[in-house]
């Protein structure tokens, strides 16, 4: 990627976090004269810069997935404890998104270090712009993605667990549920040797090709309803958080690069060209 590419990336993903930022500070407790969900999205940001600079001396990729976890942690752990006061519904929705960050965080770190590197910053790591936007849009993916949980944590007044917020986590549970057998699934796929080379198409598999992504889109949308009844005026705007991780996955990293990687590894393959013809892409075939 060009360097003036990378910038301009960069300046557009500030330019979103500020009125991500905006939106989601609507109605919050206020911290220093400051609310919660600004000073949120400062630690959001400034988390991945600080880590970006050894990364980028040593040009390493190691300590990135595993600092997207951490801030969603450090942010909703923030936002949990600088409000008036902590009830049963933002524990609920803190407990939600601090599951989800543990155990992606552990399950990425354990892939990166079976693979020994992640070949998605072979290049990158070694171009100071476009290695530092991408440490910066991690840092927008954090606000974005969240933005529904930190806004609902960080409004003021009292706060109930009600039918709707019981849905949303209803949601949110069958979601994980999806994500965290798809991925053990493929992980034990391709632990067996005479697997190696091959591509998975049993379990949850055999209905989506990309069931993993499936339960990701699933559980934020319930992370959302549940994050619904206490929002109010702009703080509405943070509910594109499941909106973004769909658009995320499906449109620009995720669906499309494992596809095309799929294509130009089995394209010719008759048992793939089936399963790609009677799986679909993302939703659950049904029989």
């Amino acid at each position: 990627m060009k360097t003036s590419s990378s910038i301009l990336a960069t300046c557009v993903a500030l330019i979103i976090g500020f009125a991500a930022t905006l939106a989601g500070s609507t109605n919050n407790v206020e911290i220093a004269g400051m609310p919660i969900f600004a000073w949120a999205a400062i630690i959001a940001f400034l988390t991945q810069w600080v880590v970006f600079l050894p990364s980028w001396f040593a040009h390493s990729e190691r300590f990135f997935d595993l600092t997207g976890s951490i801030t969603y942690l450090t942010v909703i752990a923030f936002s949990l404890l600088s409000t008036t006061s902590i009830g049963a519904y933002s524990l609920l929705i803190a407990a939600m998104v601090s599951l989800w960050a543990l155990r992606l965080g552990w399950f990425l770190s354990a892939r990166v270090r079976a693979a020994g590197s992640d070949s998605r910053f072979d290049l990158m790591k070694h171009r100071f712009a476009w290695f530092l936007m991408t440490w910066t849009l991690q840092g927008l993916w954090v606000l974005l993605t969240a933005g529904a949980a930190l806004a609902a944590i960080a409004v003021a007044g009292d706060k109930d667990v009600g039918a709707t917020a019981l849905v949303g986590t209803a949601l949110w549970a069958m979601g994980f549920g999806i994500e965290v057998t798809a991925d053990e699934q493929k992980r034990k796929f391709r632990s067996i040797r005479e697997n190696q080379g091959r591509f998975i198409s049993s379990g949850l598999w055999a209905r989506s090709r990309h069931p993993n992504y499936l339960g990701e889109i699933v559980l934020w949308t319930g992370v959302a309803i549940a994050a619904l009844p206490v929002l109010s005026g702009w703080n509405h705007l943070t509910l594109v958080s499941p909106l973004f991780v769909w658009a995320l996955l499906t449109r620009v990293s995720g669906v499309p690069l494992l596809e095309a990687a799929g294509d130009r590894r089995w394209a010719g393959d008759q048992g793939y060209e089936d399963y790609k013809a009677r799986t679909p892409v993302l939703m659950f075939k049904i029989r």
